[in-house]
């Protein structure tokens, strides 16, 4: 996630929703979910997921929500995302004793996590295998992974470009090769090689930060830009994001039930 300004988500035989106009949660294609621009969503991170939030698409933690309530959202026609952090080690997740400490780096701002070093994909690539098979076994239809950005960052390891497009481009593959569709978190600078590796985009604060032209690349490829914004207010915003089509609500950083959307 990005940080305030202080510190620089089963393989199911996927049917379309039908939904009220203006609700569709997006189009099929091949073997898995493609997001279309515009679509509602609700992203709840923490607490007791509210699932009467009248919304297509959730984005709630893989770790800590059941397939039960993946279903439960599935039986209201909503497609769900498995939240994950891919790029960073969280000290609390039931697999925290799996990563070695040769690929634990600094911390990233927030308590209990430390980047990972994208470089060692022989380390990484089977423990972020079985956290999407986790995806897939409760039943969503999606994932976000997050900390998708580490070559940005102060980690602890000397991280390039090229290894975060390597090591997103994994992520991706581990993803399409479950089934389930995938997107970009954040990350705007490597939108122009990587759109065509994910099939939406999840971003946050780009209005703030006066980045959101920067995910045109995805609208204009016919693929969701899931946005919120913490701290302007609804009206700095969402006039510009009804015109570039990104599905936009503003969240409080806790990522509760509340929201506002545009």
């Amino acid at each position: 996630m990005r940080r305030p300004a202080l510190f620089a988500a089963l393989f199911l035989l996927l049917t379309a929703c039908t939904t009220a106009p203006g609700r569709d949660a997006g189009g099929q294609a091949g073997d898995r979910w493609r997001p279309h621009p515009g679509v509602a969503w609700q992203w709840q991170l923490s607490g007791r997921v509210d699932t009467g939030v009248d919304v297509p698409v959730y984005d709630i933690d893989g770790f800590d929500q059941s397939g039960a309530t993946v279903a439960a959202l599935h039986d209201e026609d909503r497609k769900v995302i498995c939240y994950l952090s891919t790029g960073a080690w969280e000290d609390w997740r039931p697999d925290a004793d799996e990563f070695p400490r040769s690929v634990l780096g600094k911390g990233n701002g927030w308590k209990g996590e430390r980047w990972l070093d994208i470089r060692r994909t022989d380390v990484l690539k089977p423990l972020m295998a079985a956290r999407i098979d986790m995806c897939r076994e409760k039943g969503f239809d999606a994932v976000e992974p997050d900390n998708m950005d580490g070559y940005r960052n102060r980690t602890g390891f000397p991280l390039t470009a090229s290894d975060q497009l390597r090591y997103n481009r994994l992520v991706a593959e581990l993803a399409h090769d479950r089934g389930l569709a995938v997107g970009l978190k954040n990350d705007l600078d490597q939108i122009p090689q990587l759109v065509a590796d994910f099939d939406f985009a999840v971003n946050e604060q780009c209005a703030q930060y006066g980045e959101c032209a920067a995910l045109k690349p995805f609208i204009t490829a016919d693929k969701a830009v899931f946005h919120v914004e913490y701290e302007l207010p609804t009206d700095r915003f969402c006039a510009d994001s009804r015109r570039l089509k990104l599905s936009s609500m503003l969240k409080k950083y806790e990522l509760g039930v509340w929201r506002e959307a545009c």
